[in-house]
């Protein structure tokens, strides 16, 4: 039986930034997502906010919120808060990394709509070491056949899969 490639998305790379458990059971296609009130909420932002930009840029498997190109590229992150940015840091981080290895130079900029805030990132030496580490990572736990053990962090009680994780 052939091995099936992963095809890493910024989500992915969120996951794996807060929690490789949740990472791996959305690898696995376990989706327990269908009621979480915060995914609900941020889907709302996201198709509420910015209406006079054009949303949603595919490239192969990474899709953008929105971009602008006036005298550079800016690529764009929506997000429901503030409160927990590593993650989305992380995600938007990927993009740059991926455009730039696709020969593109982009600025990145998360911007939190409900808050009218805006962060914006830069891709350094750095964190594109740490970007490769991670996509390397990801793929060692799509291998995987069990998921990561649990590991409690102050937002597990808001994750979906916390009951499954206490099973």
């Amino acid at each position: 039986m052939r091995e099936k490639e992963t095809k890493i998305t910024g989500v992915m790379v969120q996951y794996y930034v807060l929690c490789k458990r949740e990472l791996w059971f959305y690898i696995n296609q376990v989706n327990m997502n269908y009621d979480n009130d915060d995914i609900s909420i941020g889907k709302a932002i996201h198709e509420n906010s910015y209406k006079r930009k054009k949303k949603e840029y595919r490239i192969d498997n990474i899709v953008f919120d929105f971009i602008e190109t006036n005298n550079e590229l800016t690529i764009f992150e929506i997000k429901k808060s503030s409160k927990i940015t590593l993650g989305a840091k992380y995600q938007l981080y990927y993009y740059l990394y991926t455009l730039k290895k696709a020969g593109y130079n982009p600025k990145g900029v998360l911007v939190f709509p409900e808050e009218k805030k805006r962060e914006p990132l830069e891709l350094t030496e750095e964190i594109e070491k740490e970007i490769k580490d991670i996509t390397e990572n990801i793929i060692k736990i799509a291998k995987q056949t069990t998921p990561p053990n649990e590991i409690n962090k102050p937002f597990c009680k808001r994750c979906s899969f916390y009951e499954l994780c206490k099973i």
